[in-house]
């Protein structure tokens, strides 16, 4: 392990996002793209790699998604890691580290690439009772403009007022601390692509007031208001894996 990931916790502890205290669980999060034609293999590879880690490291299963359209990942994979004192343990990564040595080399091959973020977000065991009773995901990220990421932490929970408001799913929010340059992504969980459609159905009228009570001008300004915080915005459907 390198030593300066030691000395560095301390610090990273200090970085909870100022506005944002509720959201306190790490999660190492993966978005990763497989080598062509590779993509079941990895799946497979993952299962055993992370049975492994379960077995000699003790570690906690992740939670993941598969691609179905949007950005260029196949697999999502959120790490459930805690707080950073426990994911760096020395004995912990060590571990890690043993678990994983069978599978390094087979992973690196099935992989093109591959971008990684620590951020804070829920609960983990909101987060597992969502994933579990769902097979349909909406993902959002976002790099927001310079000085903008309150406001568009604020735009989030607005949106999720807005969902509660048409009784449609809330979004899980995840803020970065480290790692990718995306700011923000937001999870939100469906049973399936009817469900996810079914926000189609609320009837104009509902919208409009939902869209107000919840802080903007109005439904149809909730884009553009949105758009007044972001750099870079990328939407993604994905499916659970089975």
């Amino acid at each position: 392990m390198n030593i300066r990931c030691v000395l560095l916790v301390p610090a990273m502890l200090l970085c909870v996002p100022l506005g944002h205290a509720q959201q306190k669980y790490v999660y190492k999060t993966s978005l990763v793209q497989a080598a062509p034609g590779k993509l079941v293999e990895l799946v497979d590879v993952y299962k055993s790699a992370w049975a492994a880690q379960a077995k000699v490291a003790g570690e906690e299963p992740p939670l993941w998604m598969r691609h179905s359209q949007g950005d260029r990942w196949d697999l999502l994979i959120l790490y459930p890691a805690g707080n950073y004192t426990d994911y760096y343990r020395a004995e912990r990564v060590v571990a890690r580290e043993r678990a994983l040595e069978s599978w390094r080399e087979k992973l690196q091959q099935d992989i093109a690439w591959q971008e990684d973020l620590f951020a804070y977000g829920p609960a983990i065991e909101e987060v597992r009772k969502a994933f579990s009773g769902a097979g349909f995901f909406h993902v959002e990220m976002f790099q927001a403009l310079p000085g903008r990421e309150g406001q568009l932490y604020k735009e989030r929970e607005m949106e999720n007022a807005y969902a509660r408001a048409v009784r449609a799913p809330e979004n899980f929010i995840f803020v970065r601390d480290q790692g990718a340059s995306w700011t923000l992504f937001t999870i939100g969980c469906f049973r399936d692509l009817k469900h996810y459609a079914e926000a189609a159905d609320v009837s104009s009228e509902e919208r409009e007031a939902a869209a107000k009570a919840a802080g903007f001008e109005s439904a149809s300004q909730m884009g553009p208001y949105l758009r007044a915080f972001i750099a870079l915005h990328r939407d993604t459907l994905a499916v659970a894996v089975k």
